[in-house]
């Protein structure tokens, strides 16, 4: 679960880790009041879960409660990247000397929690890979370890960060981790981590996402949940307890276990498509399951053609089959289906579907040429 900037903010303070003053506000009369409190100059910050707000206008400075006033009319509604903001975060604004960037995440290939740190903070971390790699400091943390201080003030320095920001930057480099590894964090970043000219280290901005296997442990997590933004196909498929993330392709996407989900996914993109989806119906779906799966992808507009692609282990491959002639009963298909099935009871699946296959639902043998024909329908069906 990502949050949102000011969530985020208040989800490092509970380990100590300081950040710029500022409230909430939902309206723009709101924000003038509250930046009133606050106090002039204040930053007024659109809040939605992705990046570029500033290169899109969403982030403003505003000197007095007249330019608050305009900031605030005109972000509130801007659509970013495809997010409509419905909240504004004011905060009073830093008088900044330097930006740095600070983050936590896991390193899968070697299984160890990775912190990055740079002394080029305040743009994207990947453009600094990109064009300055050597600008990234980065330490790999064993987690029956965890970090000590020395190691973080050691990592600071080969950062290059300011010698008057090193010790604070080491100690807030010690409760991010903390916050990361307590809180059950898949990711803490703060971009900026700035020095401000009185000499004072503190986040900001903060992106922080949760892992969700450790909401269990977490019952007050329901509160930041309840004001994540998610589209009416995520909705959907969130009510019908399935597994779906929603994409900008044409290509909707159904298969079975998130290892071949995702490879179908590449495959798709290999052969010049684009997914509309991932879509994981699980190893043991049921006829209901893919009804419901069927449903949730006819429900995007976006989508041109359909892409079922089952290997039977745990699921069966007729159990599948039947779940497609039952959705074929109860909805009204907008777009053509291309199978791919195999593995238990195959042969089975395939009798079963024999009976209603058409020019617009049809059978491969192979994934790479069932991303073909999806992909070529979704061509042709617009």
């Amino acid at each position: 679960m990502d949050l949102y900037e000011y969530q985020g903010k208040q989800y490092l303070a509970r380990f100590g880790i300081p950040s710029s003053p500022g409230v909430l506000c939902n309206t723009v009369d709101e924000a003038q009041s509250r930046a009133d409190d606050l106090g002039y100059p204040v930053v007024v910050k659109a809040q939605v879960k992705v990046g570029g707000r500033g290169k899109a206008g969403g982030i403003q400075l505003a000197a007095d409660s007249e330019d608050v006033h305009r900031h605030a009319a005109a972000i509130l509604g801007m659509d970013i990247k495809g997010y409509v903001v419905r909240r504004l975060w004011i905060e009073k604004a830093s008088d900044i000397a330097r930006e740095y960037y600070a983050s936590f995440t896991l390193d899968r290939a070697v299984k160890l929690h990775l912190c990055m740190v740079s002394a080029k903070g305040g743009v994207d971390i990947e453009e600094v890979a990109a064009t300055d790699p050597g600008a990234i400091a980065r330490l790999h943390v064993d987690p029956v370890d965890g970090l000590s201080v020395t190691e973080s003030a050691k990592l600071v320095a080969e950062a290059g960060l300011d010698e008057v920001a090193r010790v604070q930057a080491a100690d807030l480099l010690v409760k991010l981790y903390d916050c990361y590894v307590q809180g059950d964090c898949d990711l803490v970043e703060i971009n900026p981590l700035i020095l401000t000219t009185d000499g004072r280290v503190h986040a900001l901005d903060a992106k922080v996402t949760l892992d969700d296997n450790a909401a269990f442990r977490h019952p007050e997590w329901g509160e930041l949940g309840g004001s994540e933004e998610l589209d009416a196909r995520e909705l959907l498929a969130k009510e019908k307890g399935l597994t779906y993330i929603g994409l900008s392709g044409s290509v909707g996407i159904i298969a079975n276990g998130a290892g071949l989900a995702m490879s179908t996914l590449d495959v798709v993109n290999q052969v010049g498509g684009r997914a509309a989806n991932f879509l994981d119906i699980g190893g043991g779906a049921s006829a209901d399951t893919m009804v419901s799966a069927l449903e949730v992808i006819n429900s995007d507009d976006a989508v041109r053609s359909i892409f079922v692609n089952i290997f039977g282990g745990i699921t069966r491959v007729d159990e599948v089959a039947n779940g497609v002639v039952e959705a074929l009963r109860r909805v009204e298909l907008r777009s053509p289906i291309v199978l791919r099935l195999d593995g238990t009871n195959a042969e089975e699946g395939r009798q079963i579907l024999a009976g209603h296959l058409s020019d617009r639902i049809v059978v491969e043998d192979t994934m790479v040429g069932a991303a073909r024909r999806a992909v070529a329908m979704a061509g042709s069906n617009r």
